[in-house]
């Protein structure tokens, strides 16, 4: 007998537990599906359709409720000859500027021409809008363009201007672009320059953390497919979906957990999945979420970590929030990426203090100084420099960082 044996009593059909599951259904988010049903109604009315932008935090069900919806007007524009529509879809979780996002859809829109797609230098940018034009032309009537995560690209918002002027300015004939922008980030929109929000007359749909109860239904339809009958006891969908609704309230959090402590009953060789499998669970994912955490910082959140890792290296540590504010706008300097403003930078802040990822101590030296904020990293700094070497716009400094960390032996 080898090591690996089947699994035969916990997990019946594990895919309803993994990320990449589309539901049948999209549960607990009615009023939010009403509201972008009606957004995307003038597609299929023939008419000119305002572009939409969703916001949430991740696991809200941004993603999920857009392939949902797309996938049935997909088949419902069919019925009409009048209607043509195509959808074009881009994850921007990589690409940190509008010349990056327009390479990326020349070549989705490419992808079955394999020898035509273009390469991400050696273009001007206006160049490579002049592509993208092209190939949208040629699609014709209303292309939805997707762009998922798209608060990577922080001011680098050109693609946000070109496309929804692209055929009121004669660079398309026969095509309505329709961008639908997802993100994480809820003051996105605020970092957009002042032309590109006159531009975009969006449609805003705002996707609210669920609570405890709604986990739980999303949870037990899943539950029935993925584990054989009788299994699981009585407390572990419930406890599930209340660590995951105290935390951030994430369906994609609470799907995580309940498939976690499967594997650990699984391998305990257990005949129940229990509650303290879940709590078990609990702790091992709250290491990985850590790491997940700052993964899904967007680039102006990697660049206030960098910042603010490098004055861990220096051991500079706990830093106010000037002093973090001007090694940020060095960064960025030597980045070649535009900074935002100071009050931007603590929302940053603020929400990687909710992440777990930085400790804040409010100080009081009363008239003297006032009340200010301090800061310094909550998780170790080797992971925060593993995680922005992973990105090339941030390897070169954050080896640098290292070097520094290593002479000061501060790991």
């Amino acid at each position: 007998m080898g090591i690996f044996q089947r699994d035969q009593q916990v997990f019946a059909n594990a895919d309803p537990l993994d990320d990449s599951y589309e539901p049948d259904d999209i549960r607990e988010r009615d009023e939010v599906l009403e509201k972008y049903k009606r957004a995307l109604q003038p597609i299929i009315d023939n008419r000119p359709t305002s572009n939409i932008f969703l916001y949430g935090k991740t696991g809200t069900g941004k993603t999920v409720a857009t392939k949902f919806l797309l996938s049935h007007l997909e088949v419902d524009v069919a019925e009409y000859d009048d209607v043509n529509l195509s959808t074009v879809w881009v994850g921007c979780e990589n690409l940190s500027t509008s010349y990056q996002v327009a390479v990326a859809l020349v070549n989705e829109l490419r992808q079955q021409q394999e020898e035509e797609r273009i390469s991400t230098t050696g273009y001007s940018q206006q160049r490579v809008f002049e592509l993208l034009y092209e190939e949208l032309d040629a699609l014709g009537g209303t292309v939805v363009i997707v762009l998922d995560e798209i608060d990577n690209i922080g001011r680098s918002d050109d693609i946000l201007y070109g496309l929804p002027r692209a055929q009121s300015n004669g660079y398309v004939e026969d095509v309505r672009p329709v961008v639908i922008g997802i993100s994480n980030d809820f003051q996105f929109r605020d970092s957009l320059s002042p032309k590109v929000k006159d531009t975009l007359a969006e449609k805003e749909i705002l996707f609210p953390p669920y609570d405890a109860n709604q986990l739980r239904s999303i949870l037990k339809p899943r539950a029935e497919k993925a584990f054989y009958e009788g299994v699981l006891e009585d407390d572990v969908v419930p406890l599930s979906a209340a660590f995951a609704a105290q935390d951030t309230g994430s369906a994609r959090q609470a799907i995580r957990l309940l498939r976690e402590a499967g594997e650990l009953a699984q391998a305990a060789n257990a005949e129940a999945v229990t509650g303290d499998h879940v709590r078990d669970a609990q702790n091992e994912l709250e290491k990985n979420q850590l790491y997940e955490g700052m993964q899904e910082l967007t680039t102006q959140g990697h660049a206030v970590l960098c910042a603010l890792a490098s004055h861990q290296a220096d051991n500079e540590v706990p830093v106010r929030s000037r002093q973090l504010y001007n090694r940020y706008v060095s960064l960025c300097d030597r980045l070649d990426a535009d900074s935002v403003s100071e009050r931007r930078i603590r929302d940053h802040l603020s929400d990687m203090n909710m992440l777990g990822l930085i400790t804040v101590y409010e100080r009081n030296e009363g008239l003297s100084a006032g009340r200010y904020h301090e800061y310094e990293l909550d998780v170790p700094l080797k992971s925060v420099l593993d995680i922005l070497t992973s990105t090339t716009r941030f390897k070169e400094v954050a080896n640098s960082i290292q070097t520094t960390a290593d002479k000061n032996d501060y790991l």
